[in-house]
Order: structure tokens, then sequence, then C-alpha cells
């Protein structure tokens, strides 16, 4: 017992130094810009924020609500550090989510076996593929890294890992109790509560395996099992969500366009061939494309059941979003990030140990080295979060000296929102200067009259009325603030 906890331990140490290396690499490149600036991956730490200030809550979501990462953030929030330190620090526990993930998908220890030994190993695929991303582009394909965020999907993409690690686990058991079940029912149903994405993700993939496998007298009753746990906690989180209606500004169906899979074949084609312009690019393609041939192989050699649903679903799961991304004429590449993520399991479906010369020195060195890169990596993730930025500091100073309301559009006012004394005093507005009510407190609307405008290059030209013309011109680096202050501007009714 005390050998599995140290190599349990050694584990978790082993996938700390590649948490805080992957994270210190990925905000110290221009993909910081979407771990602490970009407007859609703030929605967390602005709900949390606005949970935690006991103003009235009236949010406007998408079809994701993001139950678990806002619940991880509002734990992290505990910590004494600004917005942009508890951004970095939740970038290393989604890591970390992931490697536990794996570690359960790679099942059992057993003699022969180093399950712990592959799920680093796994981690450290996932890492190389993450710190290829380089680009601040947040339609772009390189979803890896979008783990690192408190928005993308995080934690649907650990749930869909879990999942399969625990009927891997229930497969391999030779009498499956009501632990796996329950367990698998309890993430299907917060998992689906929180982003419906889940169903297509995981639920219907390993509904099919299982029903596969289910031909085998040996595995019938375990096949059954888990698949009324995944559809009973799959149809619970749908009803789950029905009291959350008000909320929800589009349901997951308002994302479905089937007559627009040629524009979706061309999108996607767009964006892979992009990735595929640069080396770091080809590299991850080589490395996911190998990945998934090798699991190909081992699902037809494989004859433990749970191993071949493991490998199965390495290459199942990404050929099942990709196929159907485009036949139901999405536009988003985040909604294919299992292509990036369930590859990693090819990793995992036989973890045997391997024989090394001088085991003991090597494991040594290496961990020597982790160690060294992990700590070597935190100052380049705390420079990264305490990278001033004076233009941001200007528009708040400005707003909070102020004592008034002004508004900006979605991808310019969301930043400073943030990081606003008072986050009413900014209001996200269309170019119309309608209320936009999207990832937003629509509560804000209650005000229904700005005195100045927010405006960077993301902005598209205000409608003012007839007439307004502005008292000054404040210029913040890459914002200016356009002065209405003896002329309010109404505010129209918020739309989404």
């Amino acid at each position: 017992m005390r050998g599995v906890w140290v190599r349990e331990g050694a584990g978790w140490l082993a996938a700390t130094a590649l948490a805080l290396i992957v994270a210190g690499q990925v905000a110290s490149t221009a993909r910081s810009e979407m771990l602490f600036r970009d407007g859609d991956s703030l929605i967390v730490a602005m709900f949390v924020r606005s949970l935690f200030s006991g103003e009235p809550l009236d949010w406007a979501m998408s079809s994701v609500l993001f139950i678990p990462e806002s619940a991880v953030f509002a734990l992290l929030s505990a910590l004494p550090l600004n917005v942009n330190g508890l951004l970095a620090v939740n970038a290393v526990v989604n890591v970390l989510g992931l490697y536990g993930a794996l570690r359960l998908a790679a099942g059992r220890r057993s003699p022969g076996r180093a399950p712990v030994a592959w799920s680093v190993i796994a981690l450290g695929v996932f890492g190389l593929i993450a710190v290829t991303e380089t680009s601040a582009s947040r339609t772009s394909f390189e979803v890896a890294s979008l783990l690192l965020t408190t928005t993308y999907y995080s934690a649907t993409v650990i749930a869909m890992i879990a999942s399969i690690g625990i009927v891997r686990r229930a497969l391999e058991r030779p009498h499956l109790g009501w632990g796996a079940p329950l367990a698998l029912a309890v993430i299907a149903a917060v998992s689906v509560l929180s982003n419906p994405l889940y169903a297509v993700w995981a639920t219907a993939p390993l509904a099919l395996l299982l029903a596969i496998g289910a031909w085998r007298q040996t595995l019938r009753r375990a096949s059954i099992l888990l698949i009324a746990a995944l559809g009973v906690g799959s149809v619970l989180g749908m009803a789950l969500r029905m009291p959350l209606e008000p909320w929800i500004m589009r349901s997951g169906a308002g994302y479905v366009q089937p007559g627009e899979w040629l524009a979706s074949v061309q999108y996607y084609g767009d964006f892979a061939l992009e990735r595929l312009r640069t080396p770091l690019g080809i590299l991850a393609g080589a490395v996911l494309l190998a990945l998934i041939a090798v699991a190909v192989v081992q699902t037809l050699r494989v004859r433990e059941p749970g191993a071949r649903l493991v490998a199965a679903s390495a290459w199942l799961i990404p050929l099942a979003v990709v196929v159907g991304g485009i036949a139901l004429g999405t536009h988003a590449t985040r909604y294919l990030a299992p292509a990036a993520f369930a590859p990693l399991l090819a990793l995992l479906v036989t973890p045997r140990a391997v024989r090394l010369p001088r085991p003991r020195v090597l494991i040594a060195a290496v961990a020597a080295a982790l160690l060294v890169a992990g700590v070597g990596s935190v100052p380049r993730l705390v420079a990264a979060a305490q990278h001033p930025d004076a233009d941001l500091a200007c528009v708040t100073d400005w707003v909070a000296a102020s004592d008034r309301t002004g508004g900006g559009q979605f991808w310019t006012v969301r930043l400073p929102k943030l990081h606003a004394d008072d986050p009413s005093q900014l209001l996200q507005l269309h170019a119309t200067l309608d209320g936009y009510a999207w990832l937003v407190n629509r509560h804000d609307f209650q005000t229904r009259e700005v005195t100045f405008l927010l405006e960077d290059a993301q902005s598209g030209a205000f409608q003012v009325p007839p007439g307004a013309v502005p008292d000054a011109v404040i210029e913040c680096g890459r914002y200016r603030i356009v002065d209405f202050g003896s002329h309010p501007l109404p505010v129209g009714e918020p739309v989404s």
C-alpha cells in the first residue's frame, strides 16, 4: 500500500511540474491573450465576481452554463491573488484535472503495468501539442491550449476522458457494483447540465461502443447498466436545465444548421490548412495522426474489453465529432476539441511496464529535470499574470474617477469591465447603443443612459443620436474614451 501511495504521489508531482511548464510556456506567448484578456475567456471570472458581490443575478448565458468551471474558480478565489493570478492558477489546475482523468482512463495497476508512468507520458504529449499553439486567435485549430482557460469547455473535456476511465474500470471488474454506474450518471448529469456537448462527445459514442460490446454474454449486464447510467444522467442533466431557461439565451439547437455543411467543410478546412502551414502545426498534426493510427491498430489487436473500449474511443470520438460537426453545419473549432484530446488515450490502452537500464537512475534524472523545469516555469507564469497593462489601467482609473456609467462593445468592454472597481459602470452595448445581453448580467441594464463610450480597434462605429457631440476624447493607448458627459446617450432595450 505504501508503494502505491508513493507511485501515485510521484505521478501527481510530475503532473504538477508539467502543468507549470505548459502554463508558463503558453502564458509567455501571444496565446496569453486567450488566458487573460479574451472576451469569451472572462465569463467565468465575471460571473463569480458577480456571484460574490451580492448583486441581483440575471445572467444571459449561451447554451453553456460553465457550472464546474465556475465552482473551481470560486474555490480558487479564496487565494490572495488578483484576477490574472487566479486565471494563471486555474490554468495549472485544469491541466492537473486532465491528468486525473487520464490516470483514471489508464486503469488499475497490476503486475507488468505502469499506468502512472503512461498517464504522465500522455500528459506530456498533451503539453507538447499545447505549447505548439502560440497565436492569439480564438478561432484557430489551436484547441489543446484552450484547456488552460476557464471558459472553452475545459470541464467537458475532462469529464469526457474521466467517463471513459470509469467505463474502462467498470468493464475490468469481475463483478460490477453500483459505484461506477452511479459515478458515471452523476458526471453525465452535471456535464450535460453545464454543457450539452457532453452528450455528443461522451454519451453517444460510449453508448455505441458499449452496445457493440454487449453481444458478449459476460459483458451484457455491465454494458446495459453503463448505457443506462449515461442515458439517465444525460436526460437528468437536460431536465435540470429547464429551471435555468431564462438564463439560456440560445439553446444547443440554435447552433445546428445542417444546410450549412458545405460552408462548414470550407470553414474547418481553411483553419486546418492554416494550422499546417507552420512547422509547429505540422508537428502537432503528425503526433495526433500517429496516435490515432496506433489506436486503430490497438482496437484490432487487444482482447480485454476495457482496453479495447479505450482504444476505440481514441479514434472514434475524434471521427464522430469532426463528421458530426460538419454534418450539423457548425462553425467553431472549439466544438472539435475532442480531436486534440481523445487520441491521447492511445497511450493508455495497454500501459505496460518497460524494462529500462538502471531504471532508478533514469527515473531520478527525469524527475529532477521535471522538477527544475516546473519550478523554473513559475516566474514565467507569474510574470505573464503580472504583466502591466498601462492602457487598461488608464481606462479603469478614469472610469473610477468619473463616477459615471459608460459603455462599449463586446470585445472592447469586457476586459475593462472585469478589472473595473465597479463593473456596473461599464455597460455592454451594440453599436446601435442597445444593450447587448450576452454573457453578462442583465441587471446592469437598469441604467438606461451612458455618458461615455469606450472604443478600440475591435469596435465598430457607434450610431449616436444626431447632434451628439463629445465633450472630450481621452486617449488611453489602444483605447479611447469618448466623453459625452454634458449630453448623456440613451441606452436601448437589451437584446442578445
